[in-house]
């Protein structure tokens, strides 16, 4: 699997654990969303350690950006909120900072 399409579905599946946490507090759902909340944030954990980097902060920092930009795509289909220029803007220059963090040329 690429990294591409490892963070894509690792920030799926956060976002998707973490709405489920904001659905039982913000909205009142019942407690019975935590349970599929946890099994999310676990996938999404386990998903992070299969990218191919000798160093977890180098992976995470590159995988913030994917995360921006999947919280803008969760914030119009499942929100049904339209991201406006600065959000769009925004989560560009992070994806071009999470590719330069992941793919740039190293020393040694």
């Amino acid at each position: 699997m690429t990294a591409a399409a490892i963070y894509i579905g690792a920030a799926l599946a956060e976002i998707a654990g973490c709405f489920a946490f904001w659905a039982w507090i913000r909205h009142g759902k019942s407690a019975v969303w935590l349970a599929p909340g946890m099994f999310s944030l676990a996938l999404f954990a386990y998903l992070l350690t299969r990218i191919d980097s000798d160093f977890a902060g180098r992976a995470y920092a590159a995988y913030g950006g994917v995360y921006i930009a999947a919280s803008l795509l969760w914030l119009l289909s499942v929100e049904r909120q339209i991201p406006d220029r600065w959000d769009l803007l925004g989560a560009a220059t992070c994806l071009v900072g999470a590719a330069i963090i992941l793919w740039g040329p190293r020393a040694g």
